[in-house]
C-alpha cells in the first residue's frame, strides 16, 4: 500500500459529516416553516397534510442522524471531538422530534391553533431553527466566528422570548378558559413548543462548544 493510499485512511472526513449536519439542519428548517404554516392554517384536513408532510421529514432527519452515527463508527479521526459530533446531531434530532410532537398534539387534541401564543411559540421555533442553521453552515470553514455567535445570541435570544410567551399564554389560558379539558390539553401543547425552543438553545450551546474549542 502507498504512503498515500495509508495518509488517506487517517483523514478526516470533514466533507462527510459536514454534508450531514448540514442535511439535518436543512431538514429541521423546513420542519420548522411547516409548523408555522400549520398553525395559520384554520382548516383541520390541511393541518393533517402539512402535519403528514412535517412527520415524513422527521423521519428523513432521523435517517440523516443515523448516517451520522455510523459514520462516528467507521472514522478514526474526526473534524472536531467525537462527543461534540454526538451532543450536536443529538441536539438537531431533538428539535426534529419536538416539533414534530407539537404537530402532531395540535390535531390529535383536535385543538385550534389559531391562538396567539401557539402562533408565536411556532414564530420562536422558525427563526430558532433559522439561527441554529446559519451557525452550522459556518462549522465547515470555521472562519466566521462573529456570524456564528451572532446566530447564537439569537438563539438564546429567542428561548428567553419563548419562555414569557409560554408563561403569559399559560396565565391568559387559566385566566380565561372555562374548560377544564381545554386548560389541560393547550397546556401540554405550550409545554411541548417551549421545549422546541428549548432543544435549539442546547444546540447553540454544543456549537458554541466547538467554536470555542476550534475556532
Amino acid at each position: 500500500m502507498s504512503l498515500n493510499s495509508i495518509l488517506k485512511i487517517f483523514q478526516p472526513k470533514d466533507k462527510i459529516f459536514y454534508s450531514l449536519f448540514e442535511n439535518v439542519v436543512d431538514t429541521v428548517d423546513v420542519m420548522a416553516k411547516k409548523l408555522r404554516e400549520m398553525v395559520h392554517e384554520p382548516d383541520f384536513n390541511k393541518r393533517a397534510a402539512i402535519i403528514a408532510q412535517i412527520e415524513t421529514l422527521e423521519h428523513d432527519n432521523d435517517n440523516l442522524t443515523h448516517q451520522i452515527f455510523q459514520e462516528l463508527g467507521r472514522n478514526f479521526i474526526t473534524p472536531f471531538d467525537r462527543e461534540d459530533i454526538h451532543y450536536l446531531a443529538t441536539a438537531l434530532d431533538d428539535i426534529a422530534d419536538y416539533i414534530n410532537a407539537s404537530a402532531k398534539k395540535i390535531n390529535f387534541y383536535k385543538v385550534n391553533p389559531q391562538e396567539q401564543g401557539i402562533q408565536k411559540l411556532a414564530e420562536c421555533i422558525e427563526l430558532g431553527v433559522e439561527a441554529i442553521r446559519s451557525a452550522v453552515k459556518e462549522l465547515r470553514n470555521m472562519k466566521n466566528v462573529t456570524s456564528i455567535t451572532n446566530a447564537l445570541v439569537k438563539a438564546n435570544s429567542l428561548e428567553n422570548q419563548a419562555d414569557d410567551i409560554y408563561d403569559l399564554s399559560i396565565e391568559r389560558l387559566f385566566a380565561l378558559e372555562p374548560d377544564a379539558k381545554e386548560v389541560i390539553k393547550k397546556r401540554e401543547i405550550y409545554q411541548v413548543l417551549e421545549t422546541a425552543t428549548d432543544k435549539c438553545e442546547d444546540a447553540a450551546n454544543v456549537i458554541e462548544s466547538i467554536v470555542i474549542k476550534y475556532a
